[in-house]
């Protein structure tokens, strides 16, 4: 209700909604997102009752349309976010709020069809087991574990997809040459508006979005290992604690399907645009060729695309592992 008032509140006042560079939501557009959320919302309502064989089907179709609308709609998380952390500023305000509403209407119906889906197979739809009793009680949390070995190889070998991108950027950062641009000439065009941390960064030799990345890879380390979930001695008076499981899940799940999504989609485009099958992008400064950008488009696409596979690998891994069953399951299993 909340995602529905505010699409229609925007329509009629005409509020400009950036979708992407030089293009806006049109009206019509929000009044349909407004009317898909509400029938998403009604479809989580009625999923929480017993239902006939129509209703069922109404309840899941209804979620199956409306979920992927929503992801293709918090597409823009990454580009925001890496923007927010170098300091650069946010482009458009409600462009942002979007994104931000979108993600969290994905994330809930998510959560909404899983727990229905739980329900229909008979299961508890708080922790997925089958067991007596309410799904309200005290939960019960596994011990602390690393990701099996085929899941850590995955996940290293599409970290891997951010070394051309990030030595390109390092590159440049140090003053040295790659893909036709000049050291100088890169440092020169991204200083310009850069704020205090920016330059700071570039200082150390190092491009501000790569160390972003590795706040990425320092995410995927903690989702493939034990510490994850139990805070190290490092953290000093969290040491020893558990984990929330949320803490780590969400920021993994919300950015890693956006960015592998944005990837994929650079990383089909600069071949096209290699063998003319879409235009080149015409080069700026500091780029003084269209082969140099196209470069950076694939490398841009390896690095997104590995990183978001990355976290989506390494959380579907995580949730699996960390996921806490009801006090009755544990019960029921003992009785058995």
């Amino acid at each position: 209700m909340l995602y529905a008032t505010v699409e229609v509140t925007w329509a009629a006042t005409g509020t400009t909604v950036q979708w992407k560079e030089h293009s806006a939501y049109a009206p019509e557009v929000q009044l349909f997102l407004a009317a898909l959320a509400l029938l998403a919302g009604g479809a989580c309502l009625a999923g929480t009752r017993t239902l006939a064989g129509p209703g069922r089907v109404a309840v899941a179709t209804a979620l199956i349309v409306a979920l992927p609308v929503f992801v293709v709609g918090m597409n823009g998380l990454p580009i925001y976010f890496v923007t927010m952390v170098a300091l650069s500023g946010v482009e458009s305000a409600t462009g942002l709020a979007q994104v931000l509403l979108n993600t969290a209407g994905a994330a809930l119906l998510l959560l909404a069809g899983l727990s229905y889906r739980r329900r229909l197979r008979g299961d508890c739809p708080r922790c997925g087991r089958s067991h007596s009793g309410a799904a309200d009680g005290p939960l019960v949390h596994p011990a602390a574990s690393r990701a099996p070995g085929r899941t850590r190889v995955a996940v290293y070998l599409l970290m891997g997809g951010l070394l051309p991108w990030a030595g390109a950027k390092t590159v440049w950062t140090l003053g040295g040459d790659a893909l036709g641009v000049a050291g100088d000439d890169w440092r020169r065009a991204t200083s310009v508006g850069a704020s205090g941390p920016s330059r700071a960064a570039a200082a150390a030799g190092m491009d501000v979005t790569v160390l972003a990345a590795m706040v990425g890879v320092f995410l995927l380390l903690g989702l493939l290992y034990s510490w994850g979930q139990v805070f190290p001695r490092w953290t000093l008076f969290l040491s020893g604690r558990r984990v929330p499981r949320l803490l780590p899940l969400i920021p993994a799940w919300l950015t890693g399907i956006p960015l592998a999504m944005y990837g994929a989609v650079l990383i089909v485009m600069a071949p096209l645009m290699a063998v003319g099958v879409l235009p080149t992008i015409e080069p700026s400064p500091p780029f003084t060729a269209g082969s140099g950008i196209t470069w950076m488009v694939e490398f841009g696409g390896l690095a997104f695309a590995g990183l978001g596979g990355g976290l989506v690998v390494a959380a579907r891994s995580y949730t699996a592992r960390t996921r806490p069953v009801c006090a009755g399951a544990t019960a029921t299993e003992r009785l058995k």
